[in-house]
């Protein structure tokens, strides 16, 4: 080889090596999230970046992201496949140099042909992802729609699917990831997991009983829908409990959901739902009529129930690497004469009324190619209130009857609810990082005056025999019912008897209680918690 030849080799090497370094070069990075068209995320999707002769592939994780890095600027097509689906369009991203690009990709049902060959090979495929586990549930799509629509049966189903917990306050339930919170709609849920990754240092409990709620963002094209539910006494057998007539029964539940795009860079997703349930409880018990004879009591009496969601929801792209999710809830559900059925009469009845309002925001930071950040904060106001019907003592006759007002008086609970989250994900090689705080008050403030105005039990026993004429046979003594000790109490006292003599003739309350005192109580806690776990693929 000749010397100028050599010179020659040498400076298109140096000249290549320069232009590796010119700003125009540096290598950029593709990132964004894979769902399908009801808005639900596809984790294991494979998605393909080609372009600038060069071809790269990214899985999507758990949590539907996607991440591609180390591309040279210029003008990549992106293609995203999943069992199942496929890409109705082919994309195109341009890279920058040194920038973070964003694309969404949505997957539609693929209308092409598959064949499954399956083989035997010696034993069920295992992975070693820690979200993965054998007791792990995820919900979406066909799963979601064979779940209840009402949401105190769909609460108790999932409860259910998550088993007993580690610890004594029952399953754990997160709403896109805070603790706390009244269910969502099922309307408005994209996925629900449960138990999954049960050992995470990210949580305070053990992850068995977890319920991990997510709801739907916005979408970039206008799309709603709405249900409606209806059911009636029509329909229904008669309880044989109650009386001969049907019990006038009616259920209405309705709501639907919304969304679409603000503008380029924000969506919104609204959703509501109605629940109004007119049921009647079914009352047996045996009073005494105007001459102290027993009377039966057999009939229904209405409790109607009504419950009122609505939720609004905004995403909004604030740059190429952070994103701000807003969300809203209210929710009011109330119940007239609560506390009724059975032996106890319409006067025991209160009403209840339940209203939480919950503020929810969540940003998320692409902190390079390797990291991402996301700080969470939510407020949780809720008030709890029931309402006797009057203030009178209750007179509990045992086996007969409850009567006499409800010893709730008036009660109110006021509860606030903080917290505020700063997590960190970092994938370096074969380990994935993550670490974070989460700082968690509570303020409650208590006002319950139960049994402040007293409660006459009455429960029989052993007394004399009284005659036709309501007087006591010599030397005879019976044991006689709770019902036959008041109505000889309300006899006795008619007739100007002392209570001291009404008792030696079997009557009286057999107890009396009351309460008294400040019935008010005020609560402040605080609790914090520092979290780091690494997953390590060997």
């Amino acid at each position: 080889m000749s010397i100028a030849l050599i010179f020659r080799a040498a400076a298109l090497a140096a000249a290549l090596a320069f232009a590796a370094t010119l700003p125009g070069q540096i290598p950029g990075a593709l990132h964004g999230q894979v769902t399908d068209e009801s808005g639900a995320i596809i984790p294991g999707a494979t998605v393909t970046v080609t372009g600038v002769g060069v071809t790269k592939t990214a899985t999507v994780d758990n949590r539907g992201n996607y991440s591609v890095v180390g591309l040279t600027p210029g003008t990549y097509t992106v293609r995203a496949v999943s069992p199942g689906l496929e890409l109705g369009t082919t994309p195109a991203a341009v890279i920058n140099p040194g920038a973070i690009a964003t694309l969404n990709l949505q997957l539609r049902v693929a209308t092409a042909k598959q064949e499954v060959t399956v083989q035997d090979n010696g034993g069920p495929s295992v992975s070693t992802e820690a979200s993965n586990n054998a007791g792990a549930l995820v919900l979406r799509g066909v799963d979601l729609e064979a779940l209840p629509d009402d949401p105190d049966d769909l609460q108790s189903d999932l409860e259910a699917l998550a088993g007993p917990s580690a610890g004594p306050s029952g399953p754990q339930m997160f709403i896109d990831g805070f603790t706390g919170g009244r269910l969502p709609p099922k309307e408005s849920i994209r996925e629900i997991r449960i138990n999954q990754n049960p050992f995470s240092a990210e949580y305070d409990h053990v992850g068995f009983g977890r319920i991990e709620i997510f709801t739907k963002p916005g979408t970039d094209k206008y799309r709603g829908q709405a249900f409606f539910n209806f059911g009636d006494t029509t329909f229904n057998a008669r309880n044989p409990f109650g009386p001969s007539e049907k019990a006038p029964f009616q259920t209405k539940n309705f709501g639907g959901n919304f969304s679409g795009p603000f503008s380029k860079r924000a969506s919104f997703f609204l959703d509501f739902e109605r629940r109004q349930i007119d049921d009647d409880a079914i009352i047996n018990a045996t009073t005494l009529d105007t001459n102290f004879n027993p009377l039966p009591v057999s009939q229904y009496l209405a409790t109607p129930q009504r419950r009122t969601t609505i939720s609004p929801r905004l995403d909004y792209q604030l740059n190429s690497t952070n994103t701000l999710m807003a969300r809203y809830t209210f929710t009011r559900n109330d119940q007239q004469n609560a506390g009724v059925g059975q032996f106890s009469l319409p006067s025991a009845g209160y009403n209840t009324l339940t209203d939480e309002q919950s503020a929810q925001v969540t940003e998320t930071a692409v902190l390079g190619l390797k990291a991402i950040n996301e700080t969470r904060f939510q407020y949780i106001h809720s008030l709890v209130s029931e309402l006797a019907a009057n203030t009178l003592p209750t007179i509990s006759v045992l086996q007969s009857f409850n009567g006499g007002g409800a010893q709730v008086g008036k009660s109110y609970d006021y509860q606030n609810h903080y917290e505020i989250q700063n997590y960190t994900s970092l994938n370096l090689g074969t380990h994935s990082w993550k670490f974070g705080v989460r700082v968690r008050s509570i303020t409650e403030d208590s006002i319950s005056p139960q049994n402040f105005g007293g409660t006459f039990t009455f429960s029989g026993g052993q007394a004399p025999v009284l005659d036709a004429n309501n007087q006591p046979v010599l030397g005879e003594t019976a044991q006689i019912s709770s019902l036959e000790s008041y109505r000889r109490t309300l006899l006795f006292q008619q007739l100007g008897y002392p209570m001291a003599q009404i008792r030696l003739l079997g009557g009286g309350p057999s107890q009396f209680s009351l309460s008294g005192g400040n019935p008010t109580a005020a609560v402040d806690q605080t609790d914090i918690g520092l979290f780091i776990g690494d997953d390590w693929r060997a």
